[in-house]
């Protein structure tokens, strides 16, 4: 389903899940143009892979993602406003992506996550952090933003701990990071992998369409005025419990079996 030739990621589809690791181990994991580029194509792939449940995103290494590549940031220093904009809009477009696939993602977070790393984090719809990983935003010391990051950072920990971080630069421990909500558990080093196997476990237990079906209520009910959540949610409801999947999950219940989604490997 994959190329085998990434050259800064590693990608694995096995048992419906498919890990993407950040494999730039001697500079963190930093991301540059062709981390952004193979990252493009690997959602892609994901949005048409219908064998794929959970994905999980990592790094390789001691770092998760350390943010954008130093030699990267001085190739651009040179570029023109118009080049400028397509390169951030390049990143805009990874991150809206991981945040919109249908397909439940982890964030399993074995060290530090810094800058755009951080986007990663925020797009993942469960992030599970090391107790010795460290988060930042630190684009302010550069002289710079976390622009392209900035919905998803803001959605995940809020407005107020986003003033905080942005705005100093400063580095925070997990336990920090869990208290303003940018992960949802902290689990000692070698606690992480089980940790994750047990919630990939929960997830491919659960319709596929209706975690479809979930993420997309999560993502467009918070903009919603409440008389436009009263139909919108309404029919979603309607068009799931009509659906092969909600029949089958409705009479799995009843009749005190799995669904057949559950027993698929």
């Amino acid at each position: 389903m994959f190329r085998s030739d990434y050259k800064t990621i590693r990608c694995e589809a096995k048992n419906r899940v498919a890990r993407i690791v950040f494999s730039r181990p001697e500079v963190h994991n930093a991301f540059n143009n062709d981390m952004i580029a193979e990252m493009l194509e690997v959602v892609g792939i994901l949005r048409e892979a219908p064998r794929v449940r959970v994905v999980v995103l990592t790094g390789e290494g001691k770092s998760f993602c350390a943010g954008a590549d130093v030699n990267w940031m001085r190739s651009v220093l040179d570029f023109s406003f118009d080049e400028n904009y397509a390169e951030s809009l390049r990143l805009a477009e990874l991150m809206h992506g991981v945040y919109t696939l249908d397909l439940p993602t982890i964030a399993m977070i074995n060290g530090a996550a810094i800058g755009g790393g951080m986007g990663f984090v925020s797009t993942a719809d469960i992030a599970i952090a090391a107790s010795n990983a460290k988060f930042s935003l630190s684009e302010v010391k550069l002289g710079l933003v976390p622009a392209c990051i900035s919905p998803y950072v803001i959605k995940k920990a809020g407005e107020a701990a986003c003033r905080r971080l942005m705005l100093t630069g400063e580095r925070v421990g997990a336990e920090e990071a869990l208290r303003v909500g940018l992960v949802n558990a902290v689990v000692d080093p070698d606690e992480l992998e089980s940790t994750v196997e047990t919630l990939v476990d929960r997830l491919v237990s659960s319709g596929p369409g209706a975690i479809a079906a979930c993420k997309k209520l999560l993502r467009e009910v918070p903009g919603m005025t409440l008389e436009e959540a009263k139909t919108f949610t309404a029919e979603v409801l309607a068009h799931l419990r009509l659906s092969d999947e909600g029949q089958e999950g409705m009479r799995a219940f009843l009749e005190k079996r799995k669904p057949s989604w559950a027993d698929k490997k």
